[in-house]
């Protein structure tokens, strides 16, 4: 407010008061922001993301073997281009698909692990048929390319064993030529980017591991490299160490995306490294460094929170898929949650934050399909299954889509997939350039698929009336931070937060926007709480935070349809911490809440006319998750 006290000042002056009028009149509406502005044109000054993409970084095509070899053999990574650009293209099982809307930017992450394998194979390639291991799995295909039992039998004992098999230099550095010009070609900075990317699939004793390889680079800088895969290492700090080399050697930037915690064996969020040794300050600032965002929901369900862990949050049990770990057939146990789950993660970061000075978990958070079709499809009503084998047809919801031989307890049918999810980033343009910079700064958010517009901001200069602002972007960035953002520790007032919430334009009506708090108190313990901020249907939040009555459901089963007759299109709020201690280390982010709508078997019991059993979910409540902001004293 010192403009404005110097205005005032100014104004007892002679002949002052015509002149500073029109700036006064700023000041008394608390807009010290265009008072301040050296132009009259207020976007002259402004310097911070306007834009918000969407996108998948965690897409698997014909060019990943497992996806090849449970039935995607001709979905290439170009198709997979074309498609999340909206152009209508043909599944494996001859329907033809579209996107309700398009995405802005996609990852095409293929396996490191033998990429390429299935197309080369199919092509005869030279480069694979001049070793051994090459030349015996070409023989064991079938005479149309399909996967016969010998190649199963025969693949899976090669990838039980230690190394890369077949050890062709010359036949990795020509598969990821060939990845690097699909992305070359399909990128179109300003109207759709194509990032390059790759999956490694560390997966020791079948615990999870999973983390995407981004580059933040052209064909110059990552045609300079060849994936680094599990073959080579399965820890993860080898694979940053690659990931620096990188760096260091070209000029570019890379960083990884751990993925799916929730079926690491509670390996993922673990506070020992990999050798189970504890963490140390180095090993806290690389995880920081090379890994800023995490995946927290996708196909293979939603990794937030969990009802142990979260038990006072009645939206904790979301899509949770618990039963054993990924390729393992050991039954996951209540001890291993706290180490899957992003929520407790982010507790666990204030802790070791306390215990090193640096906090190895300050992630933000985005979601992606993991889809194997190679159709980035999170749409409930537009779901084309896991795997192409899971396409849409009378049968799938029961059909299984992991399987341990002799332990039917451990089968997972294709019902309990999750149509999840996408990654939204706030980038200053649609470029390889902006959208790498916004995961650098967490500047990033996830949904379940619904394409919910959020906006956060934390910090102590707002004023209540703020988030009514037609430029609350331009408030919240020149007094606080967004989301992703760290809160400075010079005041130790507590910080307010502004939050606007709208809905996906072809979508479901908002429900309620809630704070999610975790933080570290003086006494070394960890809490959790969610509070209800802005709700929608004249329902009052109580003096415990929290609205007590939910919305009752328009959804129809039958038609697998709704109507946005409850619920609200905007939420808008200012909240201010009303538990803030400023000698306790804490988290914020915000979770919104869609009404009540069909889920992906819903629709698919209306459009092929099938009963289903009395456990599969048909109606869920989809959300977004916004990245934290961090306090600490």
């Amino acid at each position: 407010m010192a403009v404005c006290g110097s205005i005032l000042r100014a104004r007892a002056r002679p002949g002052a008061a015509s002149r500073l009028l029109p700036a006064l009149a700023l000041c008394l509406a608390g807009d010290v922001l265009a008072a301040e502005r050296a132009s009259y044109s207020p976007a002259v000054a402004d310097d911070f993301p306007e834009l918000l993409l969407w996108g998948d970084t965690h897409l698997h095509t014909s060019m990943s073997p497992d996806a090849a070899s449970l039935g995607n053999r001709r979905v290439t990574p170009e198709v997979a281009y074309r498609f999340a650009r909206g152009e209508v293209v043909r599944g494996m099982n001859g329907m033809p698909l579209k996107l309700g809307t398009p995405l802005d930017f996609l990852v095409v992450a293929d396996h490191s692990e033998y990429l390429g394998l299935f197309p080369r194979l199919a092509a005869k390639d030279p480069d694979l048929l001049a070793t051994e291991v090459g030349r015996r799995w070409a023989s064991f295909l079938g005479e149309g390319g399909e996967v016969t039992p010998e190649f199963i039998e025969d693949y899976v004992h090669v990838l039980q064993g230690e190394g890369d098999a077949i050890g062709s230099e010359a036949f990795k550095r020509s598969v990821w030529a060939e990845v690097i010009a699909n992305a070359e070609r399909f990128n179109d900075p300003g109207r759709f980017t194509a990032l390059i990317g790759y999956e490694w699939s560390s997966m020791p004793g079948g615990d999870n591991l999973h983390r995407v390889v981004i580059f933040g680079d052209g064909a110059d800088k990552a045609g300079a490299v060849v994936p680094f895969s599990s073959n080579d290492s399965a820890d993860p700090e080898a694979l940053w160490r690659y990931l620096a080399d990188y760096e260091a050697k070209t000029g570019g930037r890379a960083l990884a995306i751990p993925h799916n915690s929730n079926t690491s064996g509670g390996r993922m969020f673990a506070t020992a490294d990999f050798t189970g040794r504890p963490f140390d300050r180095d090993y806290a600032e690389r995880r920081q460094r090379w890994e800023p965002v995490a995946e927290v929901t996708q196909y293979k369900g939603d990794s937030e929170t969990h009802p142990l862990l979260s038990p006072e949050d009645e939206f904790a049990d979301y899509e949770t898929w618990d039963l054993a770990n990924l390729g393992s057939s050991v039954m996951q146990t209540d001890a291993m949650q706290p180490y899957q789950y992003a929520r407790s993660a982010l507790k666990l970061g204030l802790q070791q934050q306390a215990r090193l000075g640096v906090n190895p978990f300050r992630f933000g958070m985005i979601g992606s399909t993991d889809s194997h079709t190679g159709f980035a499809t999170a749409e409930e009503d537009n779901f084309w299954g896991k795997m192409s084998r899971s396409e849409p047809s009378p049968t799938r919801w029961s059909q299984p889509l992991l399987r341990h031989e002799g332990r039917p307890e451990f089968e997972i049918p294709e019902w309990k997939m999750a149509a999840s999810g996408y990654a939204a980033v706030w980038a200053r343009e649609n470029t390889r350039a902006a959208i790498f910079e916004a995961f650098q700064r967490r500047e990033v958010y996830a949904t379940t698929g619904t394409r919910i517009r959020l906006r956060l901001f934390a910090g102590r200069g707002f004023a209540p009336d703020d988030v009514y602002r037609p430029n609350l972007a331009r408030v919240g960035y020149a007094r606080g931070v967004p989301m992703g953002g760290v809160l400075g520790r010079g005041d130790a007032s507590a910080p307010a937060f502004l939050v606007h919430a709208a809905r996906d334009p072809r979508g479901a009506n908002l429900d309620r926007v809630q704070i999610v708090k975790g933080w570290l108190a003086r006494d070394g313990a960890l809490h959790e709480r969610v509070y209800d901020i802005a709700v929608s249907d004249g329902r009052r939040i109580g003096p415990n935070g929290r609205v007590e009555r939910p919305l009752a459901s328009t959804v129809d089963v039958a038609s697998a349809s709704y109507t946005n007759t409850t619920g609200a299109p905007e939420l808008l709020a200012y909240w201010r911490d009303p538990d803030f201690d400023a000698g306790a280390p804490a988290f914020w982010y915000v979770r919104v809440l869609e009404i009540p709508t069909p889920r992906w078997t819903a629709y698919d019991r209306a459009y092929f006319g099938v009963e289903m059993d009395a456990g599969v979910p048909l109606v869920h409540q989809e959300r977004a998750y916004s990245s934290p902001v961090w306090y600490v004293p």
